[in-house]
């Protein structure tokens, strides 16, 4: 890319019409309506295709083999391999989840990552603090009461390094966790849980702005006790997770949580996907199990699904095949929502040029590239 280039009729999420933008020295410089002028030289037409931020992941297990829990100082190293793979999936940044373990796991992990850098946002602990009756893949013998003493021992010297924590707000008995968190920073996500509609409220007044992959983990929705999910959608402050594999979630109960959630105002896409993100279908090694991952789904050896092995943008890319979202919903779900739920800009203005580029064939089908890589 030259010193300045401009793209012009590009469509945008959030912005009405035709649109332009300015790069210079590989910075978006200004973003405005399409003008009548086009430069001279120095330009890409778009035709209309669909420009966004790259995808936020918050909520990826592991990757290209290695799982998130089992990252210490001798496998650090792939981590910088990952990041590439992701930025090949067309991810800017992502929250490495760890889910239950044990705290000395926990805590290597959180070590690792301490030490990393962009893209990695932080990290997503998934667990210890979830009930029992709706751990799912989770390893029992690893749950921990919800109290301060341990989620303090747990975070041990690593709290600044934890950007969402995933927990059953049922089990503090005491109501301190949450505002505990939350005066750390850390962004409360409401999971794995059998919380009424009530509970979950109080958690959302002291803090709690997250609902880990919505549906899954937690009681369906009830038409006399609308559960947590319920008392999400009804929170206007509050943006929920959603696996949108086809698998976690079906496309019908998709399209009802999105259409009452108000669509990337309430909710955000997640892979949830596991280590074998990025290798072919086949069994692998999972803590102490193993998951068999067909056509990209992982379950236990029980059958208990445990997550996928496909990207963040399928996810876009579905939704639209499945008529659930509109084109500009779709990508900002992924793009957009989970940026606006943790709290980072979702401006264009001084974002490095290495945006997505999105275009729907006359048969339907919908492809992504970064900028730069102009051609489909």
């Amino acid at each position: 890319m030259s010193n300045s280039f401009v793209f012009t009729n590009a469509r945008i999420p959030g912005y009405v019409g035709l649109q332009q933008l300015t790069i210079q020295e590989k910075v978006v410089i200004s973003l405005e309506p399409q003008s009548q002028v086009i430069p001279s030289e120095g330009f890409l037409d778009l035709l209309g295709d669909w420009i966004s931020l790259g995808g936020i992941d918050l909520q990826i297990n592991g990757a290209l083999g290695l799982a998130f829990p089992d990252l210490n100082s001798k496998n650090a190293d792939k981590l910088e391999v990952i990041n590439q793979f992701l930025w090949q999936q067309g991810v800017d940044g992502y929250l490495p989840t760890v889910v239950t373990t044990s705290t000395k796991n926990i805590q290597r992990s959180l070590s690792t990552l301490a030490t990393s850098n962009s893209p990695i946002l932080g990290a997503h602990l998934e667990g210890p603090f979830l009930n029992p009756a709706k751990r799912g893949a989770h390893p029992a013998e690893h749950l921990l009461p919800l109290t301060l003493d341990t989620v303090k021992r747990v975070l041990g010297d690593y709290a600044s390094v934890v950007k969402v924590m995933t927990l059953a707000p049922e089990l503090d008995e005491t109501g301190k966790v949450i505002p505990y968190l939350r005066s750390l920073g850390i962004t409360v996500s409401l999971g794995h849980s059998l919380a009424t509609a009530a509970q979950a409220q109080h958690a959302f007044d002291q803090g709690a702005t997250m609902v880990t992959h919505a549906f899954n983990a937690m009681p369906p929705l009830h038409h006399r006790e609308p559960g947590l999910l319920g008392g999400a959608i009804a929170h206007h402050q509050v943006q929920c997770g959603l696996i949108a594999d086809g698998q976690h979630v079906s496309p019908i109960m998709m399209d009802i949580l999105l259409r009452a959630s108000r669509y990337e105002q309430g909710i955000f896409l997640v892979s949830d996907a596991l280590s074998p993100l990025g290798l072919p279908d086949g069994i692998y090694p999972w803590d102490t199990r193993h998951i068999e991952v067909t056509n990209g789904t992982a379950r236990l050896p029980d059958g208990t699904l445990s997550g996928t092995t496909l990207p963040l943008l399928v996810g876009v890319q579905n939704l639209v095949k499945w008529g659930i979202c509109n084109l500009e919903q779709a990508i900002a779900l992924a793009t957009t929502a989970p940026r606006r739920a943790i709290g980072l800009p979702t401006h264009y203005i001084g974002q490095p040029a290495h945006l997505l580029r999105w275009h729907q064939s006359k048969s339907g089908e919908l492809q992504w590239k970064r900028l730069g890589s102009f051609e489909f």
